[in-house]
């Protein structure tokens, strides 16, 4: 014996509806607020990598006050045009990208 569902009254889903658009209202804003979050985040990460690394270069300055920026991206100019200096980095970049990879294979 089959049980035939009661058609719902008009009022009914009107409630039903609006209650869904209210719940929609709240994921969307809770949406909202973990992007604000996850951008926060991201812009924090990249501030800490950014002092971390130009204080890792100015510990290699002999006179960093007495260097302009000019003076300082000259000299990272002039290192970087080095064959050994980009193979390194690719090196460095690919061995970093490997180890990326495989902690992504272990950690899914």
């Amino acid at each position: 014996m089959s049980r035939k569902k009661k058609p719902q009254t008009l009022p009914k889903l009107y409630a039903a509806k609006a209650e869904a658009e209210e719940e929609l209202r709240k994921a969307k804003q809770r949406e909202k607020i973990l992007k604000n979050r996850m951008s926060k985040l991201t812009r924090n990460e990249r501030t800490h990598r950014l002092c971390t690394r130009a204080g890792m270069l100015e510990s290699f300055l002999k006179e960093p006050t007495v260097l302009t920026d000019e003076d300082v991206m000259e000299l990272l100019a002039f290192i970087f045009q080095s064959e050994a200096v980009q193979k390194k980095l690719n090196l460095l970049i690919e061995s970093r990208r490997e180890t990326q990879e495989a902690d992504e294979g272990e950690n899914p």
